[in-house]
């Protein structure tokens, strides 16, 4: 495990890519990278500064207008916007219903990708993401993708958003799932995909310590195939 590596980690909302991708690099000594938040923290930056996450023109100049900031904490690429570190303020449920529809212009994509891609200046990285093994890092002998059921996915997102307060039925959840699925396999650009040579995994009916072994004991044997 010598030198800089970075572990791709894709896959669908409530696929485990975040828990799985933790789990991976404090395994490994990696520093953990969400790229969703930083597609996040662009909408929570329209958001707050009142800006219409539907009006792309906007969000892209809100966006040019911030001052952004990288570092890692704990173990974590994190980020600042205008001096402020987001985290509770992303998981908002109106940052989350708007995320999928920025995260689709194609000026935000760049931006995000290319501040991404910087990340690795800090060190090995196990980024998770929707297009990591595809646009962000195609050359990493690292790729996964990371798949469970529709339902499945559903349940773990409606069990998540009730053990932070949220009231939301089950159907709505799977419903707005549903749509994100179709808004991300769609999009004209760095639409959801399969990476070329990733390894697919269904964790449907694994335990989130079997599919964090599966990854690591693949990265430690140098194949992912």
């Amino acid at each position: 495990m010598e030198g800089i590596k970075t572990i791709a980690i894709d896959g669908p909302s409530a696929s485990g890519k975040s828990s799985v991708s933790k789990g991976v690099a404090a395994e490994l000594g990696f520093i953990y990278s969400d790229s969703g938040a930083l597609y996040r923290g662009v909408t929570w930056q329209a958001i707050r500064k009142g800006v219409d996450p539907q009006d792309a023109a906007a969000v892209i100049e809100c966006m040019l207008s911030a001052e952004w900031s990288f570092f890692v904490q704990d173990g974590a690429a994190i980020f600042s916007i205008d001096g402020d570190i987001p985290v509770q303020e992303l998981r908002g449920k109106d940052v989350r219903e708007s995320v999928a529809v920025v995260a689709a212009i194609p000026e935000i994509r760049r931006f995000v990708v290319e501040s991404l891609q910087s990340l690795a200046n800090f060190g090995s990285l196990v980024m998770e993401g929707r297009d990591i093994g595809t646009v962000v890092f195609p050359d990493s002998p690292y790729k996964f993708y990371l798949d469970a059921d529709p339902e499945e996915r559903a349940m773990r997102r409606y069990r998540e958003l009730v053990a932070a307060g949220e009231d939301e039925k089950a159907h709505e959840v799977l419903d707005s799932l549903k749509k994100r699925d179709q808004i991300d396999a769609t999009r004209k650009t760095d639409p959801l995909v399969v990476a070329p040579g990733a390894q697919v995994i269904d964790s449907t009916a694994m335990t989130l310590a079997d599919v964090i072994k599966t990854v690591v004991d693949a990265v430690k044997k140098g194949d992912t195939k």
